[in-house]
């Protein structure tokens, strides 16, 4: 609360308060602390909102705007947040992932509207001129510019370009300008105002002058160490003229609250309430950009041949459809058959979407390559496609998956990619997306983000399930060609998903039942007294909740604040808190069925089959194996 008192007294005249969130997918390092450290001293939404009470009693008359991802809000409830953010003093909101098409589809802008809170937009030197002028017309105060592609930081100088970008939004709007990221001396507030914005807006500097105190200050001490960086910030101090600390006034407009007209939305944007796309304005172009040339290359029978082509003569398609027989006899009831996928160029089902994406991105012109990697395998399908292409390749993966995973490590390597090993959070799949996204939103310019499941923002689960449906298109004519019909049952493994929606999705409008296996790790998902789930797995679906994280509404591990909770799972490629909004969406309509299997039921799975068929499975698709045996059992059953 002193911080905020301090903030008004060194000449800020709005204040941005921070709900901390576990996965920061735009803030960098410093962001980072401090969003760890807030967590770890248990704040959450209803404590920053008494913080905020406090503030207001102890005598802060600025406008106070509350900043951060929408998950927590919608953990906390968007009617109940707006009112209870207004009722404590709160006068607007900026959400990092909730673009105008969000904000409107989860009622984000009806409550704001409803509450009389403002929503402010955030516009990018990405951002195209058409949508900046739609952007505009969602602010009912003022809109963010964000100076430059990338993640939040202090940096040295501003972007030479900026001036350029300022004059391109004063085009399409009177509203009050104020420029965020990279703002951290007094001569970046001049050079600023000089290009004719409103204000400015200084958040890591704000935490590095908090830390500049040490670990032991007191909170009059930091309070002081703000004020004095704040007012050398607006040229003097004394309450008055500046924005987030600093500038000359950007004053949140209270004349207008009216709600915004609601967008159609299209609905392969979503798959019923899940899916869409939570990004950072920064991605917004690169995005349509995507979804544009997808179409365009789908459409295009020289890419379609080329794909073909690469499927059959690289990958090594179409992939055997196995009857395993001994398995079946073990098993005692169901035949079953087995696309042997692990037969494929690499041996996963990756490569399929590795190659697609890589020929897409070049199709684009983009020069660089970044992938996210649990097990190893997507890693593996994406330097092997950069190689084969020529293009540059960077896998971030998390630094507990680089150890029990060391020889994929070493053939990601061999193959010319380089490999970040990424220490933040719990150093797993989950962080090592987060690491991904955030050079994607540094480096979009030139980088495509090779996504290795069906997760992410629109149109990233429909791409990959797309260039994986050879699984099952290939899959469903094997049946009928080997054993005369489809099957009762189709059986995949599910972490994000990708080998099971390319599997599923050929089936979906089949008399098939469809049966996705998640991982149920240690105890599987334990279902306390107040309906909450507990336990260390990575059951998302059968042990989650709806909320949004890495671009997607789907169902996540998190706890009751929308905070990500850490997973486990002995497969590195099934540790993940999400699941593919399709295949949420598959759950939620009744057409899948979900369930779990442990680590030590897929170990089963994995020796039962290995003895029987002389096939060893990697972990991932050992929990399936295990499911399998089950559904035989139960089908041998009079």
């Amino acid at each position: 609360m002193s911080a905020l008192v301090a903030l008004q007294q060194g000449g800020a005249d709005i204040i941005e308060v921070g709900v901390p969130f576990s996965d920061p997918m735009a803030d960098g390092g410093t962001i980072q602390r401090a969003n760890t450290a807030a967590l770890a001293s248990g704040m959450d939404l209803g404590a920053v909102l008494q913080l905020i009470r406090d503030a207001r009693a102890a005598g802060v008359t600025v406008p106070i705007v509350m900043m951060g991802y929408i998950n927590p809000m919608l953990a906390y409830g968007l009617e109940r947040c707006a009112s209870d953010c207004k009722a404590a003093g709160v006068d607007g909101f900026i959400v990092v992932d909730a673009p105008p098409e969000e904000a409107r589809s989860t009622g984000l802008m009806d409550v704001c509207a409803k509450h009389g809170l403002d929503y402010v937009p955030l516009v990018a030197p990405t951002s195209t001129d058409e949508r900046i002028a739609d952007l505009a017309k969602s602010s009912t105060s003022f809109i963010y510019c964000v100076s430059v592609a990338g993640v939040t930081g202090a940096r040295s100088a501003l972007p030479t370009d900026l001036n350029a970008f300022l004059e391109r939004i004063r085009k399409h709007t009177a509203q009050p300008l104020a420029v965020g990221f990279g703002i951290s001396k007094r001569e970046h507030v001049l050079d600023v105002q000089s290009f004719g914005a409103d204000g400015v807006v200084v958040g890591s500097a704000i935490v590095a002058a908090l830390e500049s105190a040490g670990p032991d200050a007191s909170p009059a001490e930091r309070a002081a160490k703000i004020k004095a960086y704040v007012s050398d910030m607006t040229g003097g101090g004394g309450e008055g003229p500046g924005a987030n600390c600093a500038t000359e006034g950007v004053q949140a407009n209270k004349s207008s609250h009216a709600a915004n007209p609601t967008q159609e939305f299209s609905s392969k944007t979503h798959y019923g309430e899940f899916g869409g796309r939570y990004i950072p304005e920064t991605l917004v172009a690169a995005h349509e950009e995507l979804e544009a040339e997808f179409e365009k290359a789908m459409a295009d029978p020289k890419f379609i041949k080329q794909l073909a082509f690469l499927r059959k003569q690289y990958i090594g398609g179409p992939t055997p459809l196995y009857f395993a027989e001994r398995f079946t006899k073990l098993c005692g009831g169901a035949d079953i058959w087995m696309k042997r996928e692990e037969l494929a160029h690499t041996g996963a089902h990756k490569i399929n979407n590795a190659l697609g994406q890589v020929l897409l991105a070049q199709r684009i012109g983009k020069t660089r390559i970044i992938a996210e990697t649990g097990a190893g395998q997507h890693g593996v399908a994406t330097a092997t496609a950069c190689a084969l292409l020529d293009i540059e390749c960077v896998v971030y993966m998390g630094a507990v998956d680089v150890l029990r995973q060391s020889l994929n490590v070493f053939r990601m390597k061999i193959l010319g990619a380089s490999v970040v090993p990424v220490e933040s959070g719990s150093r797993t799949l989950k962080d090592a997306v987060n690491e991904a996204m955030r050079d994607w939103v540094t480096n979009v310019s030139n980088t495509h983000y090779v996504i290795g499941s069906a997760v992410g923002p629109h149109p990233f689960p429909m791409i990959v399930r797309d260039f994986q449906k050879v699984i099952g298109i290939e899959a469903r004519q094997q049946m009928l060609d080997q054993a005369g019909k489809l099957p009762d049952t189709i059986v995949a493994c599910v972490g994000g998903g990708s080998n099971a929606i390319g599997l599923f999705h050929p089936f979906i409008d089949d008399d098939v039942e469809i049966l996705g296996v998640e991982a149920g790790g240690e105890t599987g998902p334990v279902k306390e007294a107040d309906g909450t789930f507990s336990g260390r797995h990575s059951a998302t679906i059968t042990g989650g909740t709806p909320g949004v994280l890495h671009g997607m509404r789907t169902y996540l591990i998190q706890d009751r604040d929308g905070q990500i909770e850490e997973t486990h799972s002995i497969s590195a490629g099934l540790d993940y808190p999400g699941v593919g909004p399709e295949h949420a969406w598959l759950a939620a309509s009744g057409r899948a069925k979900y369930v779990f299997v442990t680590d030590d039921q897929a170990m089963e799975g994995l020796q039962a089959l290995s003895r029987a068929e002389g096939i060893i499975p990697a972990l991932e698709p050992a929990h399936a194996v295990y499911a399998v045996m089950q559904v035989s059992a139960q089908a041998a059953r009079p």
